[in-house]
């Protein structure tokens, strides 16, 4: 089977769910659609803009977003949500307010929640903006790579998989660089297996990221 397919689309419906749930007829799929990846869009670049985060991530695991006639519900999954509140205790009000005036929601109420990621290091797109972060301060590949499997054994994983490719530490010719720590079955549905992929633009060039992690 290889690798040519998303671990989390082979997955729908056994143990990873859709990130987007609402109906729409046919002619109008495709607004919806466009208009959920600006609102993802949207909400990154504020926060990465207005909050200052310690840490080389911003924390945003995922943004699931529900439809109705008459409200739209988001939710925001974080790993670390108090940099959020502490840094701006009207934070969140702030960006509904901004959201609603972008998109001109004046029918519709627009409601947003934030929810904390009980371990943050089980999630690829944490670790993988912590490895972009590493790189951008121009840290051996190898030794980001170690640390962020350092962090997930902490979080008790039960394997890893990174793959970082093009010009990794500044060579000449680009090359794949890969490491695996424990198991990851990736042929196997019912394996919760978390995935993914991250650009980082660095001064040699962009550099793609790919995160694998078996949970249980």
């Amino acid at each position: 089977m290889g690798q040519k397919i998303n671990p989390l689309g082979f997955r729908l419906g056994t143990t990873q769910s859709h990130h987007s749930l609402w109906f729409a007829q046919p002619k109008n799929y495709s607004e919806g659609l466009q208009e959920d990846k600006k609102i993802r869009y949207f909400i990154k670049n504020y926060i990465q803009k207005n909050i200052r985060i310690s840490y080389d991530t911003e924390g945003i695991t995922r943004i699931e977003i529900q439809k109705r006639m008459d409200l739209i519900q988001v939710r925001i999954f974080m790993g670390f949500p108090k940099f959020l509140i502490e840094s701006r205790p009207k934070g969140i009000e702030e960006l509904q307010m901004n959201l609603q005036k972008e998109f001109h929601y004046e029918n519709r109420k627009l409601n947003i929640s934030i929810t904390r990621i009980a371990k943050p290091y089980r999630n690829p797109t944490i670790l993988a903006e912590f490895i972009a972060g590493q790189l951008k301060n121009r840290v051996s590949f190898r030794k980001a790579i170690k640390k962020a499997i350092e962090l997930t054994e902490q979080a008790e994983t039960k394997g890893i998989q990174i793959q970082i490719s093009g010009r990794i530490d500044g060579k000449e010719i680009a090359r794949v660089e890969w490491i695996r720590e424990g198991r990851v079955p990736l042929q196997t549905i019912r394996a919760q297996i978390d995935y993914c992929s991250y650009k980082v633009r660095t001064i040699y060039g962009v550099l793609g990221i790919k995160i694998w992690i078996f949970i249980e």
